[in-house]
């Protein structure tokens, strides 16, 4: 137990100690941004944390790699490029230090480049395993545990960001939280073209093998000016902002609103829900929680996790966890782990206005099948717009993008560009309803089941349910 509280001693003696050294550039290979350098003493410690080294252990397009093999890249891998852009965005907003001839720019502050550059670091710091789906299941809010973890005196992050200087914490939390005075910061990491963002579109559009999701990163830097209610982007340069926005939209078409990876995901909510609910004896069943449940899994299933529990979690924990569950008396989880392990998704068809009428159905067919529907069945909505306009009383208000004129006033985006405009306030995605595979099987005359899935197979047609 001593060489624990030693060696976590000296760690902590390490990162405290670079404070006072200067340091040469450190520099990351990425294959995104072929370089990632750091400069600063400050990253590099905020790098060196328990809480960023978790991101690690945490897949940033979770079980995407299902459906685009290569897929496999981290959390750890997105954040370092976000500082990256956010450390090319701050080297380009320096020439804007005093005031500007430029009609219309506004001043930048050079004091705010730490800010800008930790917040970029930090800011998927609470991101828990499988990410968007351990939310939906455990009611979760990443943004959240992020304000936390840099506001724990008892996290590493908060004691190197407090050592740096006392108000850096708070500040850094504002900027997550997009209550930080600055709004040029606050754009800068959250609006519908910031450095999360942008990074993201290219990393996975690179390690999906997708080719949707490029545009000229070095270019838009370039066209960013700051103004008084934050950045916006020199008028001659308004087709490289039409490319990105194209750009989101196709990857959100063709990579994250996929419907394969769409059924693992709903594999996985059922799997842990209904984890939970043996758990919480909500449903009989013959589940011994002490066998098919690891210890940093209990917390979270009895609703009373700590923020140092919430940290010890990662991918790992869930598919070791899964892992157990294949084996577990339970029938309905065991077959769930299943599947979920060797990649059988369930089925979807698409659901359309004409054809939702037909859902309640086509569950009884599937239950008469021997399928429990609350497991096997799914209705998933994903939808999103490529671009919306600014309405400050909905929840989690998109920005609007601005572009500056030589005159110097602002248009909004979608009012200067037509391509924008056709996609402005537009949804695209679909709702799609998830079922078992088995009941596309091919029917055999000895098959008990024949007709059943006969029936089943009789409401679908062309992708679709009728």
């Amino acid at each position: 137990m001593q060489m624990f509280a030693r060696a976590g001693n000296l760690r902590y003696n390490r990162l405290k100690s670079l404070g006072g050294e200067k340091m040469r550039e450190k520099v990351f290979r990425d294959p995104v941004h072929n370089f990632i350098r750091i400069d600063d003493p400050l990253i590099l410690r905020l790098v060196d944390t328990r809480e960023f080294q978790r991101l690690r252990r945490i897949k940033q397009l979770g079980v995407a790699n299902t459906v685009f093999h290569t897929a496999e890249h981290s959390r750890f891998s997105h954040s370092l490029g976000v500082y990256e852009i956010a450390r090319q965005i701050a080297k380009h907003m320096e020439q804007f230090t005093q005031p500007s001839d430029e009609l219309g720019v506004g001043v930048w502050d050079p004091s705010e480049r730490q800010v800008l550059l930790s917040a970029a670091l930090l800011h998927d710091l609470g991101h828990g395993p499988y990410s968007h789906t351990f939310e939906h299941i455990f009611k979760t809010n990443h943004e959240k545990y992020t304000q936390d973890i840099i506001l724990s005196p008892e996290t590493e992050v908060h004691q190197v960001l407090a050592a740096t200087n006392p108000e850096l914490p708070n500040k850094v939390a504002q900027v997550i939280a997009k209550t930080y005075p600055n709004k040029q910061v606050v754009a800068l990491i959250s609006s519908q073209i910031d450095a999360d963002r942008m990074d993201y579109l290219l990393r996975d559009a690179y390690y999906s093998g997708a080719t949707y999701g490029t545009f000229d990163l070095a270019r838009i830097i370039h066209l960013m000016r700051p103004v008084q209610a934050g950045i916006a982007f020199e008028q001659k340069g308004m087709t490289t902002v039409e490319d990105y926005i194209v750009s989101r939209y196709q990857m959100y078409e063709q990579v994250y609103f996929h419907p394969v990876s769409r059924g693992i995901e709903v594999l996985l909510t059922h799997l842990l829900e209904r984890a939970t609910q043996l758990y919480r004896g909500e449903v009989s069943s013959q589940f011994a929680a002490p066998n098919f449940i690891t210890p940093d899994l209990i917390p979270l299933f009895e609703g009373q996790i700590t923020l140092s529990q919430y940290l010890d979690l990662d991918d790992a924990s869930i598919l070791e966890n899964i892992n157990l569950w294949r084996h577990a008396h339970d029938q309905v989880l065991s077959d769930l782990a299943k599947r979920f392990l060797d990649r059988q998704p369930l089925k979807s068809l698409e659901i359309t206005d004409d054809s939702r009428s037909h859902l309640p159905e086509i569950r009884q067919i599937i239950e008469a099948a021997g399928f429990d529907v609350r497991y096997y069945t799914a209705e998933n909505d994903s939808f999103d717009t490529a671009y919306d306009l600014y309405h400050p009383n909905n929840k989690n208000a998109k920005t609007q993008i601005e572009i500056l004129h030589p005159d110097g006033h602002l248009v909004e985006l979608s009012m200067q560009s037509r391509l924008v405009q056709a996609l402005r306030g537009k949804t695209y995605g679909n709702a799609r309803y998830f079922f078992p595979r088995e009941m596309l099987q091919i029917q055999t005359t000895d098959d008990l089941m024949t007709p059943i899935y006969q029936e089943f197979q009789q409401h679908i047609k062309n992708g679709q349910i009728v």
